[in-house]
């Protein structure tokens, strides 16, 4: 894994990231931004494709959305751990990679593993930054700011995503074992939620619902725990019609 990075993304499965802020860390990376993913779990417990196929999607999804850096920890598929010997892997990663900023699931979610993966995260963001706790130069970064994913929350702020929403469809697409794609041939796998046509309508229907909200043709919505500090409160003046 390349360090450092601005900011770094953190999933619980494959794909995660993608689905819930792939618009923005494509903006941020066409920014110049250096933008890392990190996946807690190769998705090994999934319905659908198996943990080659699903690392080699997020690969192609990673590069098409400018990111530097890509890594997977082992936090377990399908019952997330969120132990020390998790903590630690985590701490390493974000001493690794030194980001700023870090991107994550919310606090809960329709998966138990989004929300687990929160908690995960937010305790390694701390603890990284404590010079008694474990090895490496501790770093603590600035920011922690939750993604949306299946279960709806009051947003923070929203990312205008319009420049980069072809970016992040073409990363969707790179996962052929996980989201439906028109056109594409039925495998032979269960159906999923995740892997129906509705769904994928569903994100698009998402991103324009909170888009409107800000004057913006699409949107990523996030969550942050604490006030955002504004330099210039008239840059946070919603475009479009009044």
């Amino acid at each position: 894994m390349s360090a450092p990075v601005d900011v770094l993304a953190v999933g619980a499965h494959p794909d995660d990231v993608e689905l819930g802020c792939g618009g923005t860390l494509a903006r941020l990376a066409r920014a110049g931004r250096r933008v890392g993913i990190l996946h807690l779990t190769a998705g090994e417990m999934g319905t659908r494709g198996s943990v080659a196929e699903r690392r080699a999607e997020a690969e192609q999804a990673a590069a098409l959305l400018g990111a530097v850096a890509l890594d997977f920890l082992d936090c377990g598929d399908g019952g997330l751990r969120t132990g020390p010997a998790e903590e630690e892997a985590l701490i390493a990663a974000l001493r690794t990679l030194r980001p700023e900023l870090v991107l994550g699931p919310a606090p809960a979610d329709r998966h138990p593993d989004h929300g687990r993966a929160h908690r995960l995260l937010a305790d390694a963001c701390f603890y990284a930054g404590l010079a008694k706790r474990g090895a490496g130069t501790p770093h603590r970064p600035a920011a922690l700011f939750s993604y949306m994913q299946h279960d709806p929350f009051p947003p923070s702020f929203v990312v205008d995503v319009g420049d980069t929403w072809e970016a992040k469809m073409a990363a969707l697409d790179a996962y052929e074992s996980q989201i439906h794609r028109d056109g594409a041939e039925d495998r032979p796998e269960p159906p999923t939620k995740v892997a129906s046509r509705e769904f994928r309508h569903a994100v698009e229907g998402r991103a324009r619902h909170y888009g409107l909200l800000v004057g913006a043709e699409l949107g990523e919505p996030f969550w942050s725990r604490l006030p955002l500090a504004v330099a210039d409160p008239l840059s946070l003046l919603p475009r479009g019609l009044r």
